[in-house]
């Protein structure tokens, strides 16, 4: 018994192009109440489907009716970005005719600074002005059409297309918003929606260059889907197979001249087993900004999908005593530490579980967190909550050591999926691009089947009872047998109560493929905590929202003490929320180069106690964030 059971191409297909010019992803500055065609704004911005015919129609409460959520709306924030309301407890205006000249005068005050604001990439600050503006004068739709260009920076795809089809009831001439619009149906793969946008436009402004390109990436891109949906069907070998019978007649051999880390084989038939000295060597290989042979990838990804397929899509572990364990939570940048300083982390205490958050192909800030946490070992255990590929430029090298650590520690190293491990998401975000540019498309379809089977969640269980302390959050834990225990997932929980921890375990996950819109496991890798009770729209356009009161009747059904997820930058580096019931860990620091937060992970001792350390980013090579996305870049 595991002491978890209770009995109660080498070219980019993404479709988001880099304008010409940088109007239609900049934010207005006009005194104008109606938005003008595009012009030389300052500012830039913009980020990035199944479909639906509209454009409008993508950001609907998954749930009964809309959520009445200020962090929807945002009709709770004052000009100061307090939650009071800065118009009338938060009542806005309901006609042109009753705003005065002076709401008018200090709304485009303070757009004026919430877009100086945005300028310095300060984008919450920004957006609570936005809202502010809003409050004053309601009629704007510069202003809707502003923050949803903020939402856009802030991954709030479904917001952000809330707020662009406001601008647009409000001025239908409105050529930024149909553009913003498009582009969040884009972030979310709901290209034919965006197409609708995209066309619209083109029609009011027939001679902008960067509408007509992202038009024909979209256009591409939909053609493309439209092929590989034709093709899917009729292709019935798995690539695995294919490259399984490519390596046994030979494929690919190791040139003599290739100087990077080789397997070991116990002898002449025997299969390739890695060692702790193989990861090391690859770590420093890449570091130094090489690639490895196909064959040797290839090695690499099939030994983890071995292992992989063996777990359940609910993996349970047990803390054993003298032992801690590290969970991390988001992307992670580049960095140039020296392997001695990997190697030689004397001091840190190996007995530990961490919990370590997205890392979005930041190596370099890869690297720099094993120094923190130690390697994986027989007595140390990590546990990586998803999305590591996706957004930075070497994520195929944060995926390969990933899957090199599982091989060799198929007990000790987990790997939970992030909703960056599925298809849409990497043609979008620049890890297809990546992987055919660094190896080859047969490689790319190897990782996106073995995606399929990295498991949905972890259960983390303390292996003795709880030292409850004064200063524990929560001060009275949902324990299991008098022992504290963590639901590690990606996204968050559910549209209904009662999911449980055996209907997670049974769920077919290597069959279903990918998360599609709307179940369970398309939950688990998308959705978001947020403050109001309830459940409600996501602010993504995928997944939901859910409240504390949500987390706690999840929590005190399964009997478990918290949820850990990542998904979601914080600026410094984790959050507890729902009364300490929900925890969100991110580990990608200043991410995408942009926005300036701190990454953190979280250790867990043998008894549920849980400590957080953080981190800032490290130096790295001078290739930006989604180098390989191509017409994505931009997002």
């Amino acid at each position: 018994m595991d002491g978890n059971d209770c009995s109660s191409s080498s070219t980019s297909p993404s479709s988001i192009v880099e304008p010409a010019t940088r109007s239609l992803f900049s934010v207005d500055d006009s005194s104008s109440p109606t938005s003008a065609l595009p012009s030389t704004d300052s500012d830039a911005e913009s980020d990035a489907g199944s479909d639906y015919s509209t454009a409008s129609s993508e950001y609907i409460a998954p749930l009964s009716g809309h959520a009445p959520d200020p962090s929807i709306d945002g009709s709770s924030v004052d000009g100061g970005g307090h939650s009071s309301g800065a118009n009338g407890g938060g009542i806005r205006p309901e006609s042109e005719a009753e705003l005065g000249p002076d709401a008018k005068k200090d709304a485009l005050r303070i757009k004026s600074e919430a877009n100086a604001l945005f300028s310095a990439s300060k984008y919450r600050p920004s957006l609570d002005l936005y809202t502010a503006s809003l409050n004053k004068n309601p009629f704007d739709p510069i202003v809707w059409s502003n923050r949803a260009a903020v939402r856009l920076k802030l991954e709030e795809y479904g917001l952000a297309i809330a707020d662009s089809t406001r601008a647009i009831e409000l001025d239908a001439r409105a050529v930024k918003a149909y553009f913003r619009r498009a582009i969040a149906n884009l972030a979310i793969m709901k290209p034919k929606a965006a197409l609708v946008d995209l066309k619209k436009v083109i029609s009011l402004d027939p001679n902008n260059a960067s509408a007509k390109a992202q038009l024909d990436a979209t256009q591409k891109l939909l053609r493309r889907l439209q092929f590989e949906a034709a093709i899917s069907a009729k292709d019935e070998v798995l690539t695995s197979t294919k490259i399984l019978e490519q390596l046994a007649h030979g494929a690919l051999p190791i040139e003599a001249s290739y100087a990077g880390p080789r397997l070991l084989t116990e002898e002449e038939g025997k299969a390739l087993r890695p060692t702790s000295e193989f990861v090391d060597e690859l770590i420093e290989w890449f570091r130094k900004g090489e690639t490895i042979p196909k064959r040797l990838a290839w090695q690499i990804v099939l030994g983890a999908y071995e292992k992989l397929k063996e777990e359940k899509s609910l993996v349970k572990v047990t803390i054993p005593q003298g032992e801690t364990m590290n969970v991390y939570g988001a992307p992670l940048h580049p960095q140039s530490f020296c392997l001695k300083r990997l190697i030689h982390a004397d001091l840190l205490d190996p007995s530990m579980f961490h919990s370590i958050g997205d890392t979005h192909g930041q190596f370099y800030d890869f690297y720099h967190l094993l120094t923190l946490t130690g390697r994986p070992s027989e007595t140390h255990s990590l546990l990586f909550n998803g999305d590591f590929v996706d957004r930075g430029s070497w994520s195929t090298e944060i995926v390969l050591v990933l899957f090199a650590y599982k091989w060799l520690y198929p007990t000790k190293v987990f790997l939970n999926r992030g909703n960056h491990e599925t298809a849409d998401m990497n043609k979008v975000y620049g890890f297809e691009g990546e992987t055919k540019k660094k190896y080859s498309e047969m490689t790319y379809k190897l990782f996106e089947e073995v995606f399929t089977a990295l498991p949905l969640a972890t259960l983390i269980s303390a292996s003795s009872p709880t030292n409850a302390m004064p200063s524990d959050t929560p001060k009275n834990p949902i324990l299991c047998q008098n022992k504290k225990r963590y639901f590690v997932v990606h996204g968050g929980l559910f549209s209904r109560d009662d999911v449980t921890l055996a209907n997670i375990a049974a769920i077919d996950r290597i069959s279903l493929k990918q998360p599609g819109h709307e179940g369970l496991m398309c939950e688990m890798l998308w959705t978001d905590p947020q403050d109001t009770a309830g459940r409600g729209p996501s602010k993504r356009g995928v997944g939901i929202g859910f409240g504390p009161d949500v987390t706690r009747r999840w929590c005190e059904l399964n009997q478990v003490t918290a949820v850990m997820r990542s998904h979601e930058v914080r600026q410094g580096g984790y959050s507890v929320e729902h009364d300490g019931l929900c925890i969100t860990v991110f580990s990608a620091p200043n991410y995408v180069d942009q926005v300036g937060n701190l990454a953190a992970f979280a250790t867990i001792d043998e008894t549920g106690s849980i400590k957080y350390t953080t981190f800032k980013e490290q130096p790295h090579p001078n290739i930006k964030p989604m180098a390989y996305a191509g017409q994505m870049a931009m997002m």
